[in-house]
């Protein structure tokens, strides 16, 4: 009995037999199976061992993308601290010291901080990385040698074109070195392979390369003729400078960098007061206000564009007021002391006694009914509101009294244009009124919205829509953000009376300080277009509509 269970040479059979030859051949392993001299406890651990092994070589292979994400960070992050560290580059444009760095952005653009003024945004290009020009200094010397020498601005251009391609091939150079050292340093001190360092630094210099294509096919010159200021609102007249004439075949970018280097020479030059602005006499400048809502710091505002930008005229488009009663017509006293010339028309927030306060002021022009008068050497013509609503609740006439006065308002202005005295811009303050007036007019402006609008209608005439340069009035902290200040500057051509450029003027709202000015060009003003014709009367007849 006991020699039959006595068989130590008898595979279990339970378990794979083991091959004869398998514990004797090189380079193989021996089967899994548990023999008769292995413990249960070092059988599991050897499963156990075996099991991990598999699990980390299996790992990376079910999720690869997680290490190209990682990969990407790693790239990303040295780039960015390269460029912070080493990325900048300290060269002269001009008369001027600037520092020039690339920084990641999302919009792309050129920045020119020029301080403590503010700051130019251009529309340059669309890429991941923004150009940063600090405009540290004067040179002092260079710049006496260009005030005492004014002859030497007419070379400034080509001066300030080489000092600017020094600096950004200097730049781009350097750009390159600090991306791919910094994902390389990055990659090293993360993986701690060489091979996966050298992966992060060709993967960033790819990306840069990338970068750099992008910022080259949308690279626009002309974004310099419409720039964005920010910062003190008295010093964008002599930054931004006044609008001219835009003369076809000639190198945008060089001649108003130069020009804007030139301005901010001046501004450096002196050391307690701003520049005097130098408007261009060629142009007739109108300010174009809306929706003040009884906001008694607007005349403050007002006066102050007035002086600095040397307007000739102003053209408010209604809601001057709130309600429209007899009380608050004290309120509009300011406007005889403004120096210059005041166009108005009546909002659904003004009423026929605010009409006729304002019709008794010595400088002011109210029109309605589709009067038309010539100010400052503009021919207008507007019409006001034909709904009196101070309190919003209702709405008599709603939209079809809006196009209603509209249209009587295009009939006006073909009246005018049949007579020999065509109208140069027209006004009504619900925009639903002034696009009845497409065919018969180059400009219409209009307010009501409480922001800020451009465009071109079905027959050509321009819309123009005006913010609110009263913050809004009352209703100013009605949201989370107080509502912003807004006016324009209207250049308008002295001989053909065609709109130049405008200049969009934006402040900070109840309790802010912020400012800021945005250049606008009309299509027909870009250089290379085709220019626009003489003639005050539209391309398009009225009588197709």
């Amino acid at each position: 009995m006991s020699r039959h269970h006595r068989t130590p040479d008898r595979p279990d059979s339970n378990r794979t037999p083991d091959r004869p030859d398998s514990s004797h051949t090189p380079g193989r392993n021996r089967a899994p199976g548990r023999t008769a001299t292995d413990s249960p406890k070092r059988t599991r651990r050897t499963r156990r061992t075996r099991l991990a092994a598999r699990t980390l070589t299996l790992t990376p292979q079910r999720h690869p993308w997680l290490g190209a994400l990682g990969l990407v960070a790693v790239v990303l992050a040295g780039a960015w601290l390269g460029l912070l560290i080493v990325g900048t580059v300290r060269t002269p444009v001009g008369p001027v010291n600037t520092t020039m760095a690339l920084r990641p952005s999302l919009s792309g653009g050129t920045k020119i901080n020029i301080s403590p003024l503010g700051a130019l945004r251009l529309d340059s290009h669309v890429a991941p990385v923004r150009l940063d020009v600090d405009v540290d200094q004067l040179d002092p010397e260079r710049a006496q040698a260009l005030v005492d020498h004014p002859e030497r601005i007419s070379g400034l251009q080509d001066e300030v074109v080489h000092d600017v391609e020094h600096g950004t091939l200097d730049l781009a150079v350097r750009s390159c070195a600090a991306v791919v050292l910094g994902a390389t340093a990055l990659g090293l001190a993360v993986y701690r392979r060489p091979r996966r360092a050298l992966a992060a630094g060709g993967l960033a210099l790819a990306l840069l390369g990338a970068s750099g294509a992008t910022a080259y096919a949308t690279w626009n010159p002309k974004s310099v003729l419409e720039p964005k200021f920010s910062g003190l609102l008295s010093s964008a007249p002599s930054l931004v400078g006044n609008a001219r004439s835009i003369v076809t075949e000639f190198d945008v970018y060089q001649k108003e960098l130069a020009r804007l280097v030139t301005n901010v020479t001046k501004l450096y030059d002196v050391t307690s007061t701003l520049p005097a602005y130098q408007p261009d006499p060629t142009t007739i400048r109108v300010l174009h206000v809306s929706d003040i809502h009884l906001n008694p710091a607007s005349w403050k505002i007002i006066a102050s564009l007035v002086q600095q930008y040397k307007v000739d005229v102003i053209v408010d488009s209604g809601d001057t007021m709130d309600h429209g009663t007899a009380a608050e017509n004290g309120f509009l006293d300011p406007i005889k002391d403004l120096g210059v010339p005041y166009v108005w028309v009546r909002g659904n927030h003004d009423s026929a006694t605010t009409q006729r306060y304002l019709e008794h002021m010595k400088n002011v022009h109210v029109l309605d009914d589709g009067r038309a008068e010539t100010v400052a050497g503009l021919r207008f013509a507007g019409i006001g509101d034909p709904q009196f609503t101070p309190d919003r609740s209702v709405a008599p006439g709603g939209d079809a009294a809006e196009r209603l006065a509209g249209d009587r308002l295009a009939s006006a202005l073909r009246d005018q244009r049949t007579k020999g005295t065509p109208v140069d811009i027209a006004v009504a303050h619900e925009p639903a009124a002034a696009r009845e007036t497409d065919g018969t007019v180059p400009l219409v402006l209009c307010g009501h919205l409480h922001h800020e609008g451009t465009e071109i209608l079905k027959y050509g005439t321009r819309l123009r829509m005006e913010g609110s340069t009263g913050g809004s009035g009352l209703r100013a902290v009605e949201h989370e953000y107080p509502a912003p200040v807004e006016a324009s500057i209207l250049y308008v051509d002295r001989d053909s009376h065609r709109l130049q450029a405008w200049d969009e003027i934006k402040l900070g709202g109840l309790g802010r300080t912020t400012a800021e000015v945005s250049r606008h060009l009309p299509e027909e003003n870009q250089p290379g277009a085709s220019p626009a014709p003489t003639s005050s009367s539209p391309t398009a007849s009225p009588a197709a509509r």
